[in-house]
């Protein structure tokens, strides 16, 4: 399928080149017991209020109103009258006694159906108040001490790289996102750095349109030179786009939405996101985006007001999450989804000049579904510890960002504690986030005995004598020894099993490079003789 058919997905769509092989059959294969769920089918579906959301406009502590109210005598929603605050639980203890923003009434609808959980105060230690930094903090699964799980990479693209190596790329990509103009860090691997598919300065109302005017064809004569190399990545990309084009307009096109969404950007994401599902798209991870959440400003209208420019993002907020979780519940999808919003901080406990707010450190957490155990996690912020020394700042975190994650990567997807502890780990405690998981998030958590290990090609990487890349390629692949051979024997097989190629050569530098143009695309297992046998990669020609 051409790039011109290809669907377009929102205003900006990313898709990450992550793809296993018959990902469905495959993990119903190597589950370890029969009594452990079928879990083939479990996605994530992340929502990342971009721009820091206003915690405490949004989950209200009642328990503390008069001290809120004393903070944000303009903004505060108000106790009384049309535009009170909606009650989310009396049966709660006081110190979690929440008033919900009065426009959050999906938020209330899916909480009273118990497929809603609030988490209280959630960020990291030694918050950063950079909207950039904190942003890459959140996506590639560090804290404010220190960037030790890689600041150039994802805690998303790490985990997948790990979880799911022993699938290579094929036809589908594991993770989507949509609504970003460009791929999330959060979707960059070691080794396979996510595939970004950027279209921007559509109409939202198109949604559903047929994508076009992408580009012409490659150039044919690309120059040995630094710009030679860059228009190769760029025809690799538009290749690999191209591979992933078809399984996601047929997925598309076989889904459906049983409900109505509201007409907004964020609906309509959402909408994409779980007609894909129902068109049986394998991918795990999908992740949506709202901006606008920096309100300096204009939050509300006027005192006592609660329109301003919080309502609308909260109101779209609460309506596209209950529509989605409704489609999937009535297509009987539901079980199979835990949806989580994240944001990079929050706001200050008290209002500024300008009917705003600025920057401030926790936030609350919503992780909704049908898996979800719904309830309140954590007690109300300690607004008390907002005053003029400490800049108005809450400060205390009660829970970290990736316990959440920690526990849905687990309990969820069901990955053992090497492949967690790879995607992030708590350098701040030396600790790993698998003995800080959140047991309360989920219904029915798995257990350990249903947890799943490193893939086997994972296990192995550590042993290797040899890389070989790029991976996937186009024309050429380079041998490189790890333990400075100086010769290399290898036989180069199809899918099938057929072997194709074999040679032995003497290396230049410890490297050898080998053309194969001639291959059609595919899958392909290179056979390397070691000192310690045979060792196997897998490549993909596109």
């Amino acid at each position: 399928m051409k790039r011109r058919k290809f669907l377009k997905l929102s205003a900006t769509a990313s898709v990450i080149g992550l793809t296993p092989i018959e990902l469905q059959a495959t993990l119903k294969s190597v589950l370890p017991y029969a009594s452990c769920p079928d879990i083939s089918n479990r996605k994530l579906v992340l929502v990342n209020l971009a721009g820091a959301n206003d915690g405490l406009n949004t989950v209200i502590p009642l328990n503390q109103y008069d001290n809120y109210s004393a903070l944000r005598p303009n903004i505060r929603v108000p106790e009384t009258g049309t535009n009170k605050y909606i009650t989310l639980d009396t049966t709660l203890a006081a110190n979690q006694q929440i008033g919900l923003h009065p426009i959050l009434t999906g938020f209330k609808s899916l909480y009273d159906a118990g497929s809603l959980r609030i988490l209280q105060s959630v960020g990291y230690p030694s918050q950063n108040k950079s909207h950039f930094k904190s942003t890459d903090l959140y996506h590639s699964g560090n804290d404010g001490n220190s960037t030790l799980n890689g600041a150039e990479t994802g805690w998303i693209g790490r985990f997948m790289e790990q979880f799911y190596a022993d699938f290579l790329l094929e036809s589908y990509p594991l993770a989507v996102e949509i609504g970003s103009n460009k791929t999330s860090l959060g979707f960059h691997a070691e080794e396979a750095h996510g595939l970004s598919l950027n279209i921007t300065g559509q109409d939202p109302a198109g949604f559903y349109n047929i994508l076009n005017g992408l580009g012409g064809a490659p150039p044919i004569n690309i120059p040995d030179s630094d710009y030679g190399d860059q228009l190769k990545f760029i025809n690799n990309t538009d290749t690999l786009s191209n591979t992933y084009a078809e399984a996601i307009s047929n997925a598309f096109n076989a889904g459906q939405n049983d409900v109505s969404y509201p007409d907004t950007d964020l609906a309509n994401q959402l909408k994409t996101v779980a007609r894909l599902i129902s068109g049986d798209l394998e991918s795990k991870v999908f992740m949506v985006r709202i901006s606008g959440f920096d309100t300096h400003n204009a939050q509300v209208q006027g005192p006592g007001d609660i329109l301003g420019r919080h309502y609308p993002l909260l109101e779209e907020l609460s309506g596209a999450v209950k529509a989605f979780v409704d489609d999937m519940d009535s297509q009987n999808l539901g079980d199979d989804i835990v949806g989580v919003t994240f944001s990079e901080f929050g706001r200050k406990a008290a209002e500024n000049g300008n009917l705003g707010t600025d920057h401030g450190e926790i936030a609350p957490m919503f992780v909704f579904g049908k898996p979800v155990a719904g309830g309140v996690s954590g007690t109300n912020p300690d607004i008390s510890e907002a005053t003029s020394s400490n800049n108005f700042q809450i400060q205390t975190v009660q829970y970290d960002y990736r316990q959440t994650f920690a526990t849905l990567l687990q309990d969820f997807l069901g990955a053992q504690n090497a492949i967690i502890d790879a995607a992030f780990f708590n350098h701040t405690l030396n600790d790993s986030f698998t003995n800080l998981k959140l047991s309360e998030i989920l219904k029915n958590p798995l257990t350990s005995d249903c947890y799943q290990a490193l893939s086997t090609e994972e296990q192995l990487k550590a042993e290797r004598e040899w890389l070989i890349y790029p991976n996937p390629f186009t024309e050429t692949i380079n041998f490189a020894s790890v333990n400075e051979n100086t010769q290399i024997s290898y036989k180069l097989f199809n899918s099938s099993g057929i072997e194709i190629i074999n040679g032995k050569y003497s290396l230049t530098s410890g490297k050898l490079s080998i053309n194969l143009k001639h291959l059609s695309s595919g899958v392909y297992f290179c056979n390397i003789k070691t000192t310690k046998g045979v060792e196997t990669h897998k490549l993909l020609k596109i």
